[in-house]
């Protein structure tokens, strides 16, 4: 049945807000670090929760008390919201209606932003990547008629601060607009840039914190914001009444108590980790940003490779799709853990300034569409089986399908045809190999990647050859095509459990003497294996491969990049 029209107009502001989206890979990452989350939960020692109180409407007024108690402030002067983003839609919508103007800095954290829109207020923005605020240029953009500053210190997503110095020439010299300080990040700073005691002694400021940061809360959705009691009673007018839950409520009353705190260990250890990091990037080719928060943001030449390529190896960093001028940033988010961050270190490592180059032998090197593949057709005919090369690239993008042998004979068994393993493995190898009387598939084979091209990624980087290939026909099929001193070492079948089994990656990289390498492999389980030893994984179709298939499944076990040829290695090698 189709669908009645939908009459009701949207107002107009809606078409130039997409939706809030950080454009997460497909593939699954176990080291999240683009939320700016605290990986260590809120410590809440003690805590009861009263479960029969939920069937009562959840009042704020104790939360804000102590609030206050802990900051010697009014009760009156504190509001609590549902996380630190409704305490922004709320200061915005406070003053901001169409007729009036609001000022922002350029980059900064996207949601006022978003609120401003949707009030229908007109945005003037100034660009601050970092370093001193440009003071003059925001008074000059606010004039005497501004309703709304906004500023987020440290900064989101640049990590920059203003300092005390710069934020009272700000505020004094606009007393008629409402400044909007956003501390989100405050905690991670150096305590000479924490502008709270400064900014309390002004009527037209609020401040808004969130309990999802230094506090490990994310999942809580709680914030709160301080300010004069006039301004913050405008924040209580606005919004739900009852903005958190019960059993937010019971959490935060059992934590936040007079003596509780951040862990200081926990943020020290954070910036500890920043100042490294931003070595490390800027040692790389990057170019970080310098942060008083809890991540890094840097600059690279692809930011879109870098990311993906990080993800491919399970850690997601934060790009910004959609906004232009964040077209070649990236964002980290600190960790914390020191096993994490090393995970963190190494990663980028691999991805910006791999030491080795392993490559998988056949659909990459070596063409055995009409060899390997078609014994293995032959050997199920052999048998009663009928099969097609189709059949054979399906079962290779299934995964799991490394061994030429025992891939035959679990397709005969999956048929019903019930062969041993020995029996299979013997008829292969006279169809591949060849007897007396009939020719061996293997004279099919043909080089895929010109030698000259090899020659010049070996003169660059040390080159591997990692396969299920028996040792024996690996290295004939190297030496026949005049290959074989190119490659330092080729781990064979012999040597290690087959892919997507990490072990034959890891025994090149020790073989080599080295840690941070690239794979490029032509089969889901050449991605799983490299991933699994944490080398980052390329893909490549194969010849003969249904493009469409073998790309959606290259790409759904985690590569990084599929290739449209080996050449392309010359362009994105750094």
């Amino acid at each position: 049945m189709p669908e009645k029209p939908l009459l009701v107009e949207p107002v107009p502001a809606l078409d130039r807000l997409p939706h809030y989206s950080v454009g997460r890979p497909p593939f699954a990452t176990d080291l999240v670090l683009d939320f700016n989350e605290s990986l260590a939960p809120l410590p809440v020692a003690g805590a009861t929760i009263d479960l029969p109180k939920i069937n009562l409407y959840p009042w704020t007024r104790q939360l804000e008390a102590q609030l206050a108690d802990r900051l010697g402030i009014d009760a009156d002067r504190v509001i609590v919201t549902c996380g630190a983003d409704d305490a922004l839609e709320r200061a915005v919508r406070s003053v901001c209606c169409p007729g009036r103007r609001a000022v922002m800095v350029k980059p900064t954290y996207g949601m006022p932003w978003r609120y401003a829109i949707i009030s229908g207020v007109e945005i003037t923005t100034v660009e601050w990547w970092g370093g001193p605020f440009p003071v003059d240029e925001v008074c000059e953009a606010a004039g005497d008629d501004a309703a709304l500053l906004y500023l987020v210190s440290p900064n989101n997503p640049t990590g920059a601060v203003i300092t005390r110095d710069e934020f009272t020439r700000v505020v004094s010299r606009l007393p008629r607009t409402l400044v909007l300080h956003d501390q989100a990040y405050r905690e991670f700073c150096d305590p000479r840039f924490d502008l709270t005691e400064t900014a309390l002694g002004y009527p037209n400021v609020i401040l808004v914190r969130t309990f999802s940061k230094a506090w490990g809360g994310a999942g809580l959705r709680a914030g709160y914001a301080l300010g004069d009691a006039r301004a913050v009673d405008w924040l209580r007018r606005i919004g739900q009444p009852f903005p958190v839950s019960r059993l937010t409520l019971e959490v935060l009353e059992a934590t936040v108590t007079p003596e509780a705190e951040p862990s200081r260990e926990r943020i020290e250890r954070i910036r500890t980790q920043r100042d490294t990091l931003f070595e490390t990037l800027a040692g790389l080719g990057a170019e970080p940003l310098p942060s008083e928060a809890n991540f890094v943001a840097a600059r690279f030449t692809d930011a879109s490779w870098v990311r993906n390529a990080m993800a491919s190896l399970g850690i997601a960093i934060r790009g910004f799709p959609g906004r232009s001028e964040l077209n070649s940033l990236l964002r980290t988010t600190l960790p914390g853990d020191d096993g994490a961050f090393q995970r963190l270190e190494a990663t980028f490592r691999t991805v910006l300034r791999p030491e080795a180059l392993l490559f998988d032998l056949d659909g990459v090197i070596a063409d055995e569409s009409v060899s390997y593949r078609r014994t293995i057709v032959d050997t199920a005919a052999a048998f009663g089986l009928v099969l097609n090369l189709d059949d054979i690239a399906a079962a290779k993008a299934a995964g799991d399908a490394n061994n030429d042998w025992e891939l035959t004979r679990r397709l005969l068994a999956d048929a019903g045809i019930d062969v041993g393993l020995d029996d299979v493995t013997t008829r292969f190898e006279a169809i591949y190999q060849g007897t007396d009387a009939t020719p061996g598939l293997r004279r099919h084979e043909r080089l895929l990647v010109e030698p000259d091209l090899l020659r010049a990624l070996a003169e660059r980087i040390p080159v591997a050859v990692v396969t299920g290939r028996p040792r024996r026909d690996a290295e004939r099929f190297l030496a026949e095509n005049g290959i074989s001193d190119l490659f330092q070492t080729v781990v064979a079948m012999e040597d290690a459990p087959v892919k997507p089994d990490p072990a034959p990656v890891r025994l090149a990289l020790e073989r080599l003497g080295l840690g941070h390498a690239w794979m490029v492999g032509d089969t889901p389980d050449d991605i799983r294996s490299a991933r699994a030893a944490a080398v980052l994984p390329l893909g490549i179709v194969a010849p003969g491969d249904d493009a469409d298939l073998a790309r959606s499944a290259l790409a759904g076990a985690g590569a990084a990049r599929i290739l449209a040829t080996v050449n392309e290695l010359l362009e994105i090698l750094p």
